[in-house]
């Protein structure tokens, strides 16, 4: 059986974790490829911390997890609220006391999140696009030093495959794809030897079971048939883990576009 102590508990401060490989912190979780990413983590042994702008689903998330019998909590932020992620990253070191591996993959599905195209694409609407991407390097630079000084961990960025193949209808939200694929890519080499990984996962599809694709299969007359263009999100986390365990290659690309 096992207790959930609090951090205070015994007169000073307990740290927990369930895992002595240690936390992996699943930001941007969602139903689809956020979700299954903390299965696949989860099942290496790793306890999960889950960050999403809403902690409305959280709950269900947990019994989920909790099924597979894998040691989960829940950490609600927006990303875009530097000083609400932060504190959200500070409460899980907090808890389990280190962060071990983060995967940064928040999106969006509201019209805001839509994107200007390349031609039409101006300076306001391309900071918007990477308002997405200046939250990844604020998790980077409070979570890296821990790492470092460990020896050991990993960071995993989802980008879209306009980062590697021109798509003019994206516009400003390739301008971000391509800046967080850069980062993920520069971070590798800048780490590999210091035994930490980094790497992209180059996403082109509909993520099943995702908010996206739950939104894009609901309007057929819209969208049209998008059966051919999806992606299972087991899949993408198996490549995840691949990824970061085998360290041989610093992306991962999935094309269902063609």
């Amino acid at each position: 059986m096992t207790l959930n102590l609090p951090s205070t508990c015994f007169g000073k401060d307990v740290h927990m974790s369930a895992s002595p490989r240690g936390t992996a912190v699943v930001i941007g979780v969602g139903p689809g490829l956020g979700m299954a990413i903390a299965h696949r983590f989860g099942r290496e042994g790793y306890t999960v911390a889950l960050v999403s702008r809403s902690g409305a689903r959280h709950a269900g998330y947990l019994e989920e997890l909790a099924a597979a019998g894998i040691e989960a909590g829940s950490f609600p932020a927006d990303v875009r609220d530097a000083d609400g992620l932060r504190s959200a990253l500070d409460a899980v070191a907090e808890r389990y006391g280190s962060i071990d591996l983060v995967y940064y993959g928040p999106a969006a599905a509201d019209a805001d999140a839509w994107p200007t195209t390349i031609t039409e694409a101006d300076s306001e609407s391309v900071r918007t696009g990477m308002s997405w991407m200046y939250p990844a390097v604020d998790v980077v630079q409070q979570v890296l030093p821990g790492m470092v000084e460990r020896g050991g961990g990993g960071l995993l960025f989802a980008t879209g495959l306009s980062a590697v193949l021109p798509m003019p209808a994206l516009g400003n939200l390739a301008i971000l794809s391509a800046a967080l694929r850069n980062y993920a890519l520069t971070l590798n080499a800048a780490l590999s030897g210091q035994g930490i990984y980094a790497g992209a996962l180059v996403i082109g599809g509909a993520v099943e079971r995702g908010d996206i694709y739950r939104m894009v299969t609901s309007r057929p007359e819209q969208f049209g048939d998008v059966k051919d263009m999806s992606l299972d999100p087991d899949d993408i986390a198996d490549t995840a883990w691949a990824l970061f365990s085998e360290r041989d290659r610093a992306e991962a690309v999935f094309n269902a576009l063609r």
